[in-house]
């Protein structure tokens, strides 16, 4: 990392390079260079272990200028590194280029042999002025005259910030310079004003640390820098006030007096400017959030929840584990012994979390194990057999070796030490502890039963586990009452530590109580979007808890219920691996014709067709159907329901009339809901739109009346029947009934796949009916977030980025809409084949943008293609056939083929009369082209008639200014938009 930064006037260049920990100097050292006018640029040294020292040095050459060395013991211990690969590296580099290197030192331990040839300015222990004579001295650069006084000059680094209470600095604090450049930026990103950001992630990741190094690095910027431990509101507040008299402000004894001087005095700036404030572990915002202070400073937090960054009073960092470099120099300058694959090999079986990292290399360093079995045991949770040392670098780590403390447990406090038990069958990065609580008595074992029962010793043996177990619990504030415990979480090691210690007997008995007790809070409903966050609480349990292979069947309703949930959810690749894991439990205790196997088989294909996987989705639900085809009825159930999973498997690859075929064959009499749902979008994808709406007209009152107006199914409905209307050219209505439907989406979940879906058709009704403003604002939105959600090359994300690039090409970026749609036809040639309709339309789509550039016979060529393409996957009847031959009579007539256009636009118009009647937009634009095909060959008084018509029935339909009829007005060539439909 490197920024330049100069003086007016300068007149030389310093490139000065430092290790992250001593950021101070080099700020400081820079300010008095650029005080005499000189050019300076900040390097931060941290070369990777894989260059070599002397490539590293000489790297710094790259600069212009001379090379200020900011010496100190992190300089020379970084990657690590040894003293005597320092020594053949100066040796090797220095001397050659002396004259463009030099070097002050402010380090504790000896400079490495060579060190001498940089002949290094000592600056420990030095006041302000000295310090600056001697470097000025040591660069032969004139003493005369000191730099002046200026508030936002950076603090010279033997002088601490005005007002100082932060824990100490760690001396083996590792990387994390990303991080720290970012918070840095975000802090300061705003100038004058309160700035706060929010550290976020898991326990142990590092937050506090990160905080902790902040705070010691980028001290010198700040007068007042003050830690506050926010994990308690009554500790917080203390600490906070005793700011006040820190700050020389005389207020009384009483915490909230002082709160609010401090507050006042922070606010105003009085008596200091520059100030930071740090709350850490602050993760129940509503206990901490009335101390946060406002005015010219910082505030830093550092949390578990996402809470702070919702509210948006904070801007929020992620907090991830170490990246592995980070891990593997952490271990190394831990446990020297260690090879740097050892290391890599324990960073591994830790998870790079830096707390365990802490501990056993710690471990290692004072033990002779050799780490390749050490490791072994780490990675099977066997570390607690040999003890884990506490760090120095983590002291809210482990107080006591795991092993003692369940066993002390179990000998003086039985009832915690079998919650415990209980507990491990959870997952532990999220226990259901008040779930666990509130359980039919029946579903626990007798003693914790009775325990569940008595408030005063549940919450004694919660608070025996938080004490003294690596337990973390968390609490429900929304409660008037005193918060409760709602949960807990437990650190992935100790809980393998945990369950590797359970006998298999008691295993099994504490995995059917843990089963007992997820399947009673089953709400039986995962297509309620009420009830999906407690699915999304069940699911991350079943694994742990031992659901999957439960042979109970209320167990397996569970998991198939989850499985729903995460299909009604839109989460199609967490469906499929869940599906993949269940079937690879159940297929050894089930038959092929189970109930509930048939129905995790067609979930299975169902959620292969939503990640794209649509080949081996049709395999699978065509080897269900063909089997159950043998031996049920037509009207069978299971049957009827394998062939609904297969049709929309078929839909998807472009077989419409093989999937109605399938559809019409598994009517048994009565129409239900989901038939007519699947009829429906069928028949939109064969071109019979009326049909189409007329079916899912139907199915939004039936499902209205069973079902109710929010229910996911109902929305559904109306989702389809509003695509179904704008298909048929009804703009306002669909837009209308478009935007009610969208608005009940957006209150259950703004990131559901069908959520997108309903911005964009909403999108494309609003494009339709001539806001265009609002239309390209929301495809925009959905594209982006589907692209987040979905990734690129997801059927969802093509469909969206489809649209938006012909909204592009129309009224934005040509040159975008372009790259746009070269993508979306790539996209589909992958994922469905070069002869997919959808490919094909797209395909065509590039050919207008290249008839907007003026590339006539290239655009000619594609309309050509396009035409017999789509002629061959649909038919010649079908509306997106007639479009493209609309758009190859453009193309001829663009490319001087009169005749040829003007016959083909007299073929389209009688076929889109048949097809679609005579007021379809698609057949008034045919009539419009033809017109205009008409003129060209002065053809004069047919082509008046078709466009005194064409502009009469635009009028009547949408009225004068509507785009569609100013377009024709103003003698537009009229154009089709290919764009792929629901399936």
């Amino acid at each position: 990392m490197g920024h330049g930064r100069g003086g007016v006037g300068s007149h030389g260049h310093y490139v000065i390079s430092f290790a992250g920990f001593n950021r101070p100097w080099a700020t400081w050292i820079a300010y008095q260079l650029e005080q005499l006018g000189h050019r300076t640029t900040l390097l931060r040294w941290d070369p990777p272990v894989s260059m070599s020292l002397a490539e590293a040095l000489r790297g710094l050459l790259d600069a212009s200028g001379r090379i200020l060395l900011v010496l100190d013991d992190w300089y020379f211990n970084l990657g690590p590194r040894s003293d005597e690969q320092w020594s053949v590296a100066l040796r090797e580099v220095v001397p050659e280029y002396k004259d463009r290197f030099t070097a002050v030192s402010v380090a504790t331990r000896a400079i490495p042999p060579g060190g001498e040839r940089l002949q290094p300015v000592d600056l420990r222990d030095l006041d302000s002025s000295e310090a600056r004579r001697r470097i000025l001295v040591r660069l032969e650069l004139p003493t005369a005259g000191a730099p002046q006084s200026n508030d936002n000059a950076p603090r010279f680094p033997n002088d601490p910030p005005s007002v100082v209470n932060i824990p100490r600095r760690n001396l083996r604090f590792t990387g994390r310079d990303g991080a720290l450049d970012e918070l840095h930026s975000l802090l300061n990103r705003s100038g004058d004003g309160t700035s706060r950001v929010a550290l976020r992630g898991i326990s142990g990741v590092g937050k506090s640390q990160i905080a902790i190094e902040y705070a010691h690095r980028f001290g010198n910027d700040y007068d007042v820098v003050w830690w506050v431990n926010a994990g308690f509101r009554a500790t917080a507040r203390e600490q906070f006030a005793d700011l006040a008299p820190r700050l020389d402000l005389w207020v009384g004894a009483e915490p909230g007096e002082r709160i609010r001087a401090v507050h006042e005095a922070l606010r105003t700036g009085k008596p200091h400017r520059r100030w930071l404030v740090i709350f850490d572990s602050a993760d129940d915002m509503s206990q901490v959030e009335d101390l946060l202070p406002e005015g010219n400073g910082h505030v830093l937090v550092t949390t578990l929840t996402q809470d702070w960054a919702t509210s948006g009073r904070l801007s929020e960092i992620p907090v991830l584990p170490f990246i592995r470099e980070e891990s593997v120099a952490y271990v190394r300058r831990r446990a020297p012994r260690l090879t740097e694959q050892e290391a890599d090999q324990l960073a591994d079986a830790v998870q790079d979390l830096p707390l365990l990292l802490a501990q056993t290399a710690a471990w290692l360093d004072t033990n002779r194990m050799p780490a390749k079995d050490y490791i072994e045991l780490v990675r099977k949770g066997g570390a607690n057999q040999i003890g884990i040392r506490i760090s120095d670098d983590y002291p809210m780590g482990f107080q006591t070796s795991w092993s003692i403390t369940l066993n002390t447990l179990e000998t003086n406090y039985p009832e915690a030490s079998e919650l415990l038990r209980l507990f491990a069958l959870f997952s532990p990065d999220g226990i259901p502890v008040r779930l666990v609580q509130k359980s039919h008595p029946a579903d626990l074992p007798d003693h914790l039963a009775s325990l569940a029962a008595d408030p005063i010793r549940w919450y004694s043996a919660l608070q025996r586990l938080s004490e003294s177990t690596a337990v973390q619990l968390t609490y429900d504030s929304s409660s008037e009452d005193e918060p409760v415990v709602a949960g807990a979480t437990m650190h992935r090691l100790y809980h393998s530590f945990l369950t590797s210690t359970l006998p298999e007997e008691r295993r099994e008995s504490m995995s059917f109580f843990a089963c007992e007790v997820l399947s009673g809070a089953d709400p039986r409903d995962p297509g309620e979007a009420t009830e999906w966050p407690k699915y999304a609480g069940l699911l991350a349990q079943l694994e742990t808890s031992g659901a999957l292979d439960s042979s109970r069947p209320v167990v397996r309703a569970l998991v198939l219920n989850c499985v729903d949930y995460l299909r009604a959810r839109g989460e199609g690749r967490d469906g499929l691996a869940l599906c993949e894991q269940t079937l690879a439990r159940w297929r050894s205790r089930l038959e092929p014709d189970d109930p509930d196997m048939l129905k995790l088989t067609f979930q299975h294909a169902n959620m292969l067709r939503r990640v794209g996987r649509f080949r081996e989705a049709e395999a699978v639900g065509r080897a269900v159907v063909d089997r159950l085809s043998r031996v049920r009825a037509a009207d069978d159930p299971e049957l009827v329901r394998a062939k609904y999973g297969l049709g929309g498997t078929l839909n998807a690859l472009g077989s419409y009339d093989d999937a109605y075929d399938l559809f019409e064959s598994s009517a048994s009499g009565v129409a239900n809901s989901s038939l007519l749902t699947n009829l429906g979008i069928t028949l939109a994808l064969r071109g019979e739109y009326q049909r189409a709406a007329d079916l899912h007209r139907e199915t939004l009152k039936m499902r209205r009346s069973e079902l109710g107006e929010s229910h996911s199914q109902t929305l559904l409905s109306g989702l389809y029947y509003a695509w179904s209307l704008r298909l048929l050219g009804q703009y306002e209505e669909a837009r209308s009934r478009q935007e009610r439907n969208l608005g009940f989406w957006e209150s259950a979940d703004k990131w559901h796949p069908n959520t997108l879906l309903a911005e964009h058709s909403l999108a494309l009704c609003l494009r339709r009916a001539g806001d265009l403003a609002q239309a390209g604002d929301r495809m925009r939105r959905v594209v982006e977030r589907s692209l987040l959600k979905h990734g690129s090359r997801h059927s969802d994300t093509l469909h969206a980025q489809a649209d938006y690039a012909a909204f592009l090409r129309e009224h934005g970026d040509l040159a975008q809409a372009h790259a746009r749609a070269g993508e979306v036809a790539k996209g589909y040639r992958d994922l469905v084949g070069p002869a997919h309709p959808f490919t094909i339309g797209t395909t065509g789509n590039i050919g207008l943008v290249l008839w907007k550039y003026g590339e006539r016979e290239e655009a000619r060529q594609i309309a050509e293609e396009t035409l017999s393409g789509m002629t061959d996957a649909v038919g010649p009847d079908h509306p997106w056939t007639l479009g493209c031959a609309l758009n190859l009579s453009g193309a001829r007539s663009l490319a001087g083929d009169e005749e040829g256009a003007v016959q083909l636009s007299g073929q389209t118009l009688a076929q889109a009369k048949r097809v679609l009647g005579e007021g379809h937009p698609m057949t008034l634009s045919c009539k419009a082209a033809l017109s205009a095909d008409l003129r060209l060959l002065r053809r004069g008084p047919e082509a008046e008639r078709l466009e005194r018509e064409a502009l009469r029935q635009l009028t009547e339909k949408y009225g004068s200014s509507h785009p569609h009829t100013k377009a024709v007005g103003r003698r537009d060539r009229p154009y089709w938009d290919f764009e792929p439909q629901l399936t």
